[in-house]
């Protein structure tokens, strides 16, 4: 079992920065698989970033360039940097983990992009 919590969402106007933060209840030197999904209102939840090994990554086209995930196994965190923000990246931030063939998510922060 793993449990996640995120944090760091927020209201931030168009242009500006947030970090989000993906806290795991248990060591996470073992589980590659670990992401950021977004879901916005009327949509279906997308892929934003992801490990897809212990080093390598993967984007969505729309925030390449923009996110950066990274993650520091010490403190059992995953990160998303989220600089450049636009309105339409407006959505609840979820985090992912994939181990031993079970899916865990968290409860989901709130991003909204707005002036």
């Amino acid at each position: 079992q793993v449990q996640l919590v995120e944090s760091g969402g927020g209201l931030v106007q168009p242009g500006g920065s947030l970090r989000l933060s993906c806290a795991a209840s248990r060591s996470i030197f073992s589980i590659y698989a670990m992401g950021w999904y977004r879901q916005a209102p009327g949509k279906q939840r997308e892929l934003v970033a992801a490990f897809t090994s212990s080093s390598n990554t993967n984007y969505a086209d729309s925030v390449k360039g923009r996110f950066t995930i990274s993650r520091d196994n010490a403190k059992n965190t995953v990160y998303l940097q989220m600089n450049s923000l636009k309105p339409e990246d407006t959505a609840v931030y979820y985090c992912n983990a994939y181990w031993l063939s079970a899916t865990y998510w968290g409860q989901g922060t709130q991003v909204t992009v707005s002036s």
